[in-house]
């Protein structure tokens, strides 16, 4: 019989089915197939977003996943010559058609199963998007890019090359890092540990953010910190560019030092539209 999403839930929330002391279930690896082919289609993420805005993630499918490495064997996976690889067999390469809509440019890149990559998605190479993630219609990926385990990244977006956007799969309570529609990260940032960049905003390149990062914001002249129950949030429209701030300890200041601290220097305006116009003729 068929299950449905209410059916996987249900049993995903059942904490014996992950308990590592007992047997597997006995229909497991149907539960982990399924959900894994509704996380590919984009039925189900591993996070949502509620009525205010704020997002949450969706323990049941992280589990569904988790469940996977617990099932999985490690074998060989042929790839390129002269490579191969050793992993879980339950977690192969994404295979697409051009039915997908998918442009992955040859060259190295590799979608690992279980994600999502919405139709105009563009994968430059060599860039890489792990399992549970979301990518939004027509969002480039560029080269040496990562998209972690459960990362949400909306429509539009692009990540830069050598962007890192860090993966939350444990706990499977944590949010995830969450990129909104129409932002742009630039080359070589890092966004990590749930941090949620709110739509329309820049990152300028080298912009690391984390949740223990402060980000100084010269408009508003306040500091966005994230909080025990929320994460950091790059406000929507946001244009963040590396900054530093002076170390205030006696030997700090004797030696000079600063800190690397995210600022805002302004919000998006037609300047910053004109800048980023371009995009559109890369898709």
């Amino acid at each position: 019989m068929a299950l449905t999403v209410a059916d996987l839930e249900a049993r995903f929330n059942d904490p014996q089915l992950l308990d590592s002391g007992a047997p597997l279930a006995h229909d497991a690896q149907q539960l982990f197939d399924t959900t894994i082919a509704h996380l590919e289609r984009g039925d189900i993420r591993a996070a949502r977003r509620d009525a205010d805005g704020n997002w949450h993630a969706v323990p049941w499918v992280k589990r569904a996943i988790l469940l996977g490495f617990r099932l999985g064997k490690v074998s060989e996976m042929p790839g390129p010559a002269p490579f191969s690889f050793l992993d879980k067999h339950t977690f192969p390469t994404r295979e697409f058609r051009v039915e997908n809509q998918v442009r992955i440019v040859p060259g190295g890149s590799t979608v690992r199963r279980g994600a999502y990559l919405a139709p105009n998605v563009v994968c430059m190479p060599p860039m890489y998007i792990n399992v549970g993630a979301y990518v939004g219609r027509g969002t480039m990926v560029d080269s040496h890019a990562l998209v972690g385990s459960c990362a949400q990244i909306g429509e539009r977006v692009h990540l830069s090359a050598a962007t890192q956007i860090g993966g939350v799969l444990e706990p499977v309570n944590a949010a995830p890092v969450v990129i909104e529609d129409d932002v742009v990260v630039g080359g070589n940032c890092g966004v990590y540990e749930g941090t949620v960049v709110r739509a329309r905003a820049v990152l300028g390149a080298g912009v690391i953010l984390t949740r223990g990062t402060p980000v100084y914001d010269l408009v508003r002249e306040t500091v966005h910190r994230a909080t025990a129950d929320q994460p950091l949030i790059i406000p929507e429209g946001a244009v963040v560019v590396p900054g530093a701030r002076r170390v205030s300890s006696p030997f700090g200041e004797a030696q000079g030092l600063s800190l690397q601290t995210p600022v805002i220097v302004k919000y998006r305006d037609d300047k910053t539209d004109a800048a980023t116009a371009l995009e559109a003729w890369l898709r």
